[in-house]
């Protein structure tokens, strides 16, 4: 393999894994802030209890996403220094913002919230952790505005003389912060990451709903996990349609700025009218439309979520063998006439399925959950139990596949030209972005250390995720007592776990 296979799979695993872990610290720090901020407000000691539960989940996470995210800013300067060179006078500025601004500011806080509380008054010790969640979701701004412009890079102009793509002053850093790409971009990501922590919320506490039934303490599991659960279902329910409004908004845009993305989604190869949404697809999606044969076609929403109509000539989309000719013809000059426009089509037909599908398991964890845990009930239900579970990492993959989507559908660019200004504009292949001082064995190295590294990591995660989760809350004071729950559902477990805390 060539240093531009290995430096590309490296940067793939590390960001996958990476993005594994912030979905759930955008989404969670929040819904920690809104507990604590109601055990301020009411003196309920339950919030107290769930907020000590939750965060604790918070800050290994975030101490792992800080880790992990590390690498990624030092990948820019070794494996890919050519982009860095001809991008970095722009891609590096919210890079740096978000590390000296974003960051400091919920790290600083943060440790203010882990060691302020009996020190600090309770509204300052409870702003702190609002102050997180902002920094945390300040901090996702910065770094999509970043990767928006390598989607759609806009407020920047080619210096011939240093061969480099430079910020057009103070008019350019505004344009870069409020490209339309970044906007559908970071609504999209925060949505799902709220779905993330949403589900997360309520797939614990639903889980931990049903075990204390069936263990007796039906009291414990009205007072206190009925309302983490609440918390995260209504949660999940607003994130929801969020993803969706976002999505839809998301994928116009999409049509708009990377038509290859969005035909690739579909695998459709030669373009048309009242294009349908395929659910399944049989071949090798090469390109070759005598290769694949689409299965369980929706009418023409594929044409919807590219152009807002269903049918006519507005409903039109082109094929990707279409948009081969013409970029192949466009950037003949540059890149002569052998480069390959069209992703890998079977990556970005599935991820993006699976970025929908996937999501569809938090859906009902929603509805089964309003509706067993209505008008103050709890239950004891074992197939309920087995949903939370098998639902908490589905929004985790959902969100990994459409990250997939995005930076695969967009190959082989590394920065994708802005097509409305075909004249000067800052575009880059990803093979001319790849260090050519760094060898082959370097980089694959590299890569071997840091898969190890991180395959031990994630085991560290899991593990203290799983202790803690097990652990649960420190029982409440009306809690503490043996007397019997007539709430106890039919053979009902004895209590197996210590609630040390």
């Amino acid at each position: 393999m060539e240093a531009l296979d290995i430096a590309r799979w490296q940067f793939g695993i590390t960001t996958v894994y990476h993005f594994i872990l912030v979905p759930l610290t955008i989404g969670l720090s929040p819904l920690v802030a809104i507990m604590h901020t109601a055990w301020v407000r009411t003196g309920d000691e339950r919030w107290h209890r769930l907020t000590k539960f939750f965060g604790k989940i918070l800050l290994i996470n975030f101490a792992l996403g800080v880790a992990t995210g590390i690498v990624q800013e030092f990948q820019f300067g070794m494996n890919w220094s050519e982009y860095s060179r001809f991008v970095g006078d722009i891609f590096g500025a919210p890079l740096a913002i978000e590390a000296l601004a974003a960051f400091f500011l919920e790290s600083t806080f943060l440790g203010l919230w882990i060691f302020g509380e009996g020190k600090l008054p309770k509204w300052l010790h409870s702003a702190c952790i609002w102050l997180v969640a902002i920094g945390t979701n300040l901090s996702a701004y910065w770094i999509l505005a970043a990767n928006s412009w390598m989607q759609h890079p806009v407020g920047a102009v080619y210096n011939p003389e240093t061969g480099r793509a430079e910020l057009d002053g103070v008019r350019g850093f505004f344009e870069v912060m409020t490209n339309n790409t970044l906007v559908a971009a970071y609504s999209h990501t925060v949505t799902a990451a709220f779905l993330v922590g949403g589900t997360f919320v309520a797939g614990i506490c639903g889980w931990w709903i049903v075990r204390s039934v069936r263990a007796g303490r039906a009291h414990e599991a009205r007072r206190v996990w009925r309302a983490g659960a609440y918390v995260g279902l209504i949660t999940m329910l607003v994130a929801g349609v969020g993803v969706g409004i976002t999505g839809d908004f998301q994928g116009k845009i999409m049509y708009e700025q990377q038509p290859m993305k969005m035909s690739a989604a579909e695998g459709l190869v030669d373009g048309g009218e009242s294009v349908p949404f395929s659910l399944l697809a049989i071949g090798d999606l090469s390109g070759d439309p005598e290769n694949v044969r689409h299965l369980i076609e929706i009418p023409g929403v594929t044409s919807f979520l590219g152009t807002g109509s269903f049918a006519g000539e507005d409903s039109y989309l082109p094929g990707v063998n279409d948009l081969q000719e013409e970029y192949t013809e466009r950037y003949a000059d540059q890149f002569g006439t052998d480069v390959d426009y069209i992703p890998n089509l079977a990556v970005t037909y599935w991820s993006f399925r699976l970025m929908i599908g996937l999501a569809a398991f938090s859906a009902a964890l929603a509805v089964a959950g309003l509706w067993l845990l209505r008008r103050g009930r709890v239950t004891d239900a074992t197939w309920f139990s087995r949903l939370c579970l098998v639902a908490l990492p589905m929004p985790f993959l959902a969100s990994s596949f459409g990250w997939i989507f995005t930076e695969m559908g967009r190959q082989p660019w590394v920065v994708y030209p802005n097509p409305a200004n075909p004249v000067d504009q800052v575009y880059m292949l990803t093979q001319d972005g790849v260090s050519t001082v760094v060898s082959a064995g370097t980089v694959l190295t590299s890569l071997v250390v840091f898969t190890l590294l991180y395959a031990a990591l994630g085991v560290v995660w899991f593990l203290l995720i799983k202790r803690y989760v097990r652990e649960g809350v420190e029982p409440l004071a009306e809690d503490r007592t043996d007397e019997p729950d007539d709430a106890a559902g039919p053979g009902a477990l004895e209590p197996t776990l210590s609630f040390a805390y």
